[in-house]
Order: C-alpha cells, then structure tokens, then sequence
C-alpha cells in the first residue's frame, strides 16, 4: 500500500467498506467487528485536534500581538461567514422549489428511522438563546472546555493567552517556543495517525451500507441526487465565483486537499481533516495567524453545507406532506435558518438538530424527519465535503482581505504539490 498515495488508498478502503458492507447487509457481525476499528480511528482524530488548535492559535496570535488587529480579522471572518452561510441557504431553497424533490414521494414505501435521540438533543439545545451561545464562548474553566473539546470556548481561551504571550515580551518566548514545539510535533503525530486512515474509512463505510443497505437509496433517489448535484454546483459556482473574485482557483484548493476531502468524505466528519487544513492552507501562503483563527472558527459558523442541506431538507419535507410554502414562509424559514444554525453549532448530529428545531417555525411537521434519517450518513458525506472546502476558501479569503496573502509561496507550493503527485502516480 506504501507506493500508492493516502488518496489511492482512502478509495480502495471506501470500495472495499462498501462490497463488505453490501455482501453482508443486516449481519450485525459486521457492525460488531468493524465498529471499533472506526471508533479508534475517529477517537485518534478528537485527540490531536484541541492540542493542534491550541498551539496554532497561541503561535498565531503572538505573531499578530495587536488586539485592535486581531479584533479586524475576527470582525471579517464573522461578515464573511454570515454572507456564504447566507447564500447556502437560498441556494438550498432554490433548488427545492425548482426540482421539487418531495411532491410525488409516496411516504407508504418510506422505512421510519428512531430520531429520540435527536428530539433529546433539540430539546436541550433550544433552551439556550443565540445570546446564551455567545455567552458560553467564555469559559468557566478552560481545563472542563479542553476536556469536553468546546471549541469556541478553546479558541477564545487560546486568542487571549497568545495576546498575554505577546504582551510579556521577551518573558513570553519560552512559552512560544513550547508551543511551537508542540505545534511541530502534532503535526508529525497528525502524519502518522493518517496511516490508519483506509482501515478507518473501511471500517465506518462497511458498517453504514450493512445497517442502510445500498436499497435505501432507491426511494429518496431523488433527495440525494438533488443533494449532491446542488452540493457540486455550490462549491463550482459559488465557491469558484468567491475564489476568483479574490484571485485564486476553487479547484487549486480542491487539488491540494484531495486527500482531506476523500477522508472528510469517506468519514462523514470534518474534524478529522481539521489538523491537515491548517498545515496546507499555511503553506499555501495564509499567515498562520489566520489560519489558526479562521479554520477553527469556520467549524462552528461556517458550515455551508450543512445549512444548504438543511433548507433543502426543510422544504422536501414539506412537499413531501403537501405543505404550501408561501415566499413569507420560506423567507422566515431562512431567517430562522439563519440563527438556528450558528446558535447550537457543535451538537451531536448538528443538522437534524437545527432542522428540528427550525420545521415547527414555518408549520412542518417534525415527524418527516423520521423518513430521511435512514440516509442521512449518505447526506452527510456530501455537506462534510462542502464544510471542509469552504473554511479552506475562507482562510484565503480572510488572508487576501487583510492584504497578508503569500501568493509566491502558495505558487511554489501548488507546484511542489502537483510535481509529488505526478511522482506519487
């Protein structure tokens, strides 16, 4: 395996997860044996994040050492996110009125999925206000916000230590230096932890068909063709048109995190490509200060899949029960969406939760969700791909705006990418 790429072998792991997965569809040996070995996988990816996240914020940030600064970026990156996040959702709605994937589907043939699991979740969630969400970036105790891996309550955390770091001066070097060396050797931890990659993709993908099955796809084949096609013409045009618009290629990026994406694809998760992202988008020529602040970030505000497929679903389970939307009601729909889906970012199974806690807004019945919840891993795998390329545009994005973008280095880099590729074939 060692003279094929990570990308070459992530896809013989995924063909092979889904033949196993198909040969032995509803044997629950499967789900027995294999479960594990993606647990491990998923479970070496959460260990490395936090630490990776907070070495490269404290780096970043002491580089930056100006809280007047910092405070631009972070302003900039909160715009822009708001914006993209924006488009994702009428490009959703749009697509839905347009294809009208739900008029048609006959709800008799449709297998129910136990969503109790996600009604819990919403129910917690939606007890804390938008408010209350900014309110618990702020840490009670970063060791408890460390352990439980809260994100924004990490990067807030790490955000005013690198500006302490900075501020001590010649004093803060030590502890700079011992976060660089943490940093590098994270990142060397993060190399090796991607060789088990294939068997963690096998593992995950073989034990999704064996429970789904491939003929779960027959019924709602017009949901995930619609998915997948609207995901493809979002990242091409939308993201292509915001990548030109400042002077690099949507496919550029795609090229040089092909690996992260098969993996982000292939796992269903955008966290275990997090560490990778912010060591590529570095040495494409995004200061390292960015980087650090915007990746992370992006994960709980920036998921422009996520809130496209959330919009798209919503108005499918409409059509599906022969609910009319009025355009005040799908205008509503995407204000709520708008809100919904920064407010209890970073919950378990994030979009079910925010669609439940968004349906009953404009009248649509909850329980349709029960119907698509059977394909949702499939779903699932697409919106992850567009979460992970859009916060990589986003860092460049950010570090074009500020005028900080390498663009030599990330030429060099792009080349010495594609040379090793050819060299790697």
């Amino acid at each position: 395996m060692k003279k094929y790429g990570l990308a070459v072998q992530i896809l013989i792991g995924l063909a092979l997860g889904i033949l196993v997965g198909a040969l032995f569809f509803g044997n629950p040996s499967v789900e027995q044996y294999l479960q594990p070995i993606g647990d491990i996988f998923i479970r070496l990816i959460k260990m490395i994040v936090v630490p990776i996240v907070v070495a490269s914020l404290v780096i970043g940030v002491a580089s930056v050492g100006d809280m007047k600064q910092l405070g631009k970026i972070g302003g900039k990156t909160i715009l822009y996110f708001e914006i993209v996040t924006t488009i994702a959702i009428v490009v959703g709605l749009l697509a839905s009125n347009i294809f009208q994937p739900g008029v048609g589907v006959d709800m008799s043939h449709l297998a129910k999925t136990d969503i109790h699991s996600y009604v819990e979740t919403a129910e917690t969630a939606t007890h804390h206000s938008f408010v209350d969400t900014f309110v618990n970036i702020v840490p009670k105790n970063i060791f408890d916000a460390l352990t439980k891996g809260d994100m924004l309550a990490v990067i807030f955390f790490s955000v005013l230590f690198g500006l302490g770091v900075a501020a001590i001066g010649e004093r803060g070097k030590p502890v700079l230096a011992f976060f660089e060396g943490v940093a590098e050797t994270m990142f060397w931890v993060t190399n090796q932890i991607m060789k088990f990659a294939p068997f963690g993709v096998f593992a995950l993908i073989g034990v999704t068909v064996s429970k789904f099955g491939l003929s779960s796809l027959v019924p709602l084949g017009k949901l995930v063709l619609l998915v997948y096609g609207t995901m493809f013409l979002f990242i091409v045009l939308v993201m292509g048109g915001i990548a030109k618009m400042v002077g690099t290629s949507i496919f550029a990026i795609i090229r040089i995190l092909k690996d992260e994406i098969l993996l982000a694809y292939s796992t269903a998760s955008s966290e275990t490509v997090l560490p990778k992202i912010i060591e590529k988008m570095e040495k494409f020529g995004c200061p390292k200060a960015i980087t650090s602040f915007v990746v992370p970030t992006g994960y709980s505000f920036n998921l422009d899949g996520s809130t496209l497929y959330q919009a798209l679903a919503a108005i499918f389970i409409a059509q599906m029960y022969g609910v009319h939307l009025s355009i005040g009601s799908q205008i509503t729909l995407m204000l709520v969406l708008m809100v919904t889906s920064k407010g209890i970012a970073g919950v378990p199974g994030v979009s079910f939760v925010v669609l439940l806690a968004t349906l009953g807004s404009v009248g649509i019945p909850l329980e349709g969700l029960a119907f698509i919840a059977g394909i949702d891993r499939i779903l699932d795998m697409a919106r992850t791909v567009v979460n992970v390329v859009g916060n990589a545009l986003a860092a460049v994005v950010i570090s074009k705006w500020e005028g900080k973008y390498d663009s030599a280095k990330g030429k060099v880099y792009l080349q010495s990418y594609q040379t090793n590729s050819r060299k790697a074939a």
